[in-house]
């Protein structure tokens, strides 16, 4: 089953739509989707090295403007759709250490959290509802969801193949390892902050 969805992803990668969908995902994923854009990013990638940077970009735009979305949701619709989003999560009990964390370290917890396996969304509604300068929200969130997604680009990049066939003869070790990714930024989200 593994197989056949991963075989899908990377012949779907050279469809038009691929990087529509990779933004759509990305922008999502920072607002309130749970699902990290890499899920897209990285078969997209290894079926067509040649554009890791373009879908870096992609990726990386994609989420800024998704985080504008989720600061708008902290910032004007907390009490219905954010603290929902919070909740919904497992996190509602977390906000206020959050906010006392943005009082002293705002720059910080954007620059970490944002290249962290944590949910970015966290970050982008809890900076709405802690009415972090919007400023610097977006500069900072551009920096570290930048790296994240060039980093990414660049090592896939330079192991393209090397990681395709280590991916391709480890397809389900791979998935699980993803997956475990997703659960302990959840779990870090949840008891680090």
């Amino acid at each position: 089953m593994l197989r056949k969805l991963y075989d899908r992803v990377i012949a779907y990668s050279a469809k038009p739509s691929a990087p529509w969908a990779l933004a759509l995902v990305s922008f999502a994923e920072s607002s309130v989707f749970p699902i990290p854009p890499d899920v897209l990013q990285v078969p997209m990638t290894l079926a067509q090295p040649q554009k890791a940077w373009r879908y870096a970009l992609i990726a990386t735009i994609a989420s800024v403007l998704g985080g504008v979305v989720g600061y708008a949701i902290g910032a004007l619709l907390y009490d219905s759709v954010g603290k929902f989003l919070i909740d919904l999560y497992g996190y509602g009990q977390k906000v206020g250490a959050f906010q006392t964390a943005y009082d002293h370290y705002g720059h910080w917890v954007i620059l970490l959290k944002g290249i962290t396996p944590i949910p970015y969304k966290l970050v982008t509604i809890t900076s709405g509802f802690a009415h972090y300068n919007i400023w610097w929200f977006l500069g900072l969130s551009l920096i570290t969801r930048g790296a994240r997604f060039f980093l990414l680009a660049g090592m896939l990049h330079y192991f393209g193949p090397m990681a395709r066939d280590f991916i391709e003869r480890r397809l389900g070790l791979m998935t699980f390892g993803l997956l475990g990714v997703v659960v302990l930024g959840f779990l870090a989200a949840i008891y680090l902050m």
